[in-house]
């Protein structure tokens, strides 16, 4: 049996994959938590890799990493800090995100870079970094990304930093259309030019660590997941986290100016469109602590209700929305009578405007030209009964719920085995489907996105 690892680095944890390079079997796992932080001092991530991968290793010949996206390291021309890490999630960058899309517009940063910056992106943390720290600023040689800077660290601090088409495709100074970087943009934001790392092929190797074991270029962890899932032209992506994620490998790069698809590339050299809400699973736990029940509990309600829960709608903008760009708005209960109120009605409302939001995302990738022909339903809520009962006729697909897994760290790992092969494509690792299920009723899942679609139009003009 040859042995690869993946490394999935994320907010909140570093979680280690050995797999069979043939299968993709998991034979070894480990973790360790990161810090519960915005600004994370990028040592703990090489103290949590230690941790996670210890006692796990003996006999891998090969091994990638998958990070979380956008952070941005600052580094001297030493390979030292300037300061903490700025990860994704720290929105003090929003104002600058705000300035720079005023200053070249919408459309222009779309056709650029494939998507127009926000709060999360790099290029806005060194505008902000610039505007907000110029004592940092000045100290700055080089700007990497978690998974970059993890990856060079495992090389060797003396190594040509390096990174992937993926995780360079949300800087907001790379080009997926031309596989360059955007050096004016870099510039237009922080001031002056930067030493960036090399942007390696999907396969290709971005050396040997110390122990001999051969390093992969790694990538982001949407597309570390795609990879990990072996998502083909058609799939789409639903992750039902603490936010949604609604992602699809596209043959061609694509360019929203409205914001609301992100136009990434994938770990295979092709592209992966996303789209992000920032309400998905804590709708349905929300609802359940209102109805004073758990998820088994609300899922028991919500089969007690029919569709359209009697013309009631919960428009789930809990913690505002990006999906459509509403930051300040909050939920919203729509249609109630004294005829419809009902808990069973409120918790099978609660399911379906999730479902609908998440499908508003699916809509604004059909307009790019993405045609889905199966939703692979992912993430906690995935596990939610009412939730797969609920899909196939909301989304009006076919769903797909794979096992439960860590497929960002065997996206990690299928890249190791993919380079360490040297093969043209990568390696056939099944995916296990533990259910599926195809719409049973589609007009009355048309009926439902289209009363969730008239009192999102009526409250907020979206």
């Amino acid at each position: 049996m040859t042995l690869v690892a993946g490394v999935d680095s994320s907010t909140q944890s570093c979680k280690v994959l050995v797999c069979d390079a043939g299968s993709g079997e998991v034979v070894r796992e480990g973790s360790a938590p990161h810090p519960d932080a915005t600004e994370v001092d990028p040592e703990r991530w090489w103290e949590a890799w230690l941790a996670a991968s210890a006692g796990l290793l003996d006999g891998v010949r090969a091994l990638a990493v998958a990070g979380q996206q956008h952070g941005m390291i600052a580094m001297d021309s030493a390979g030292e800090v300037v300061r903490p890490a700025l990860l994704w999630n720290d929105t003090r960058s929003a104002g600058a995100a705000r300035d720079l899309v005023a200053e070249l517009g919408a459309q222009a940063w779309a056709t650029a870079v494939g998507s127009v910056p926000v709060a999360s992106f790099t290029v806005t943390k060194l505008r902000w970094l610039a505007r907000h720290e110029p004592e940092h600023a000045r100290g700055v040689d080089t700007v990497l990304l978690p998974h970059d800077w993890l990856t060079w660290r495992l090389l060797g601090r003396a190594a040509t930093p390096t990174t992937d088409r993926g995780d360079a495709s949300g800087t907001g100074y790379w080009s997926p259309g031309t596989g360059e970087y955007r050096l004016d943009l870099l510039g237009a934001a922080f001031g002056r030019e930067l030493r960036l790392p090399r942007v390696l092929g999907p396969r290709e190797a971005a050396g040997e660590t110390p122990d001999g074991q051969l390093l992969g270029a790694g990538t982001g962890d949407n597309m570390g997941a795609a990879l990990g899932l072996g998502l083909r032209t058609g799939d789409v992506a639903v992750s039902i986290g603490t936010s949604g994620v609604v992602s699809a490998v596209h043959e061609q790069p694509t360019a929203d100016p409205s914001g609301i698809v992100a136009g990434f590339c994938d770990a295979t050299g092709r592209y992966l469109p996303l789209v992000c809400t920032l309400n998905a699973a804590r709708v349905l736990t929300t609802t359940a602590q209102l109805l004073d029940t758990d998820l088994l509990g609300l899922e028991k309600l919500a089969a007690e209700a029919p569709p359209g829960a009697e013309g009631l709608t919960l428009l789930p903008y809990l913690d505002g929305e990006r999906t459509p760009n509403l930051p300040d708005a909050a939920g919203t209960l729509c249609g109630m009578r004294r005829t419809n109120a009902a808990p069973a009605n409120l918790a099978r409302a609660a399911v379906e405007g999730l479902l609908c939001g998440l499908a508003d995302g699916i809509d604004a990738l059909r307009a790019l030209g993405i045609s889905p022909n199966r939703i692979v339903l992912l993430g906690g809520g995935s596990r939610s009964a009412a939730v797969l009962a609920q899909a196939p006729d909301v989304f009006g697909l076919a769903v797909a719920r794979p096992e439960p897994a860590e497929y960002v760290a065997r996206g990690a790992a299928r890249q190791a085995a993919w380079v360490l092969s040297g093969a043209e494509t990568p390696p056939q690792w099944p995916l296990p489907v533990t259910a599926e299920s195809e719409p049973g009723d589609i007009d009355a899942g048309a009926e439902v996105r289209a009363q969730y679609g008239r009192y999102r139009r009526e409250v907020f003009g979206v």
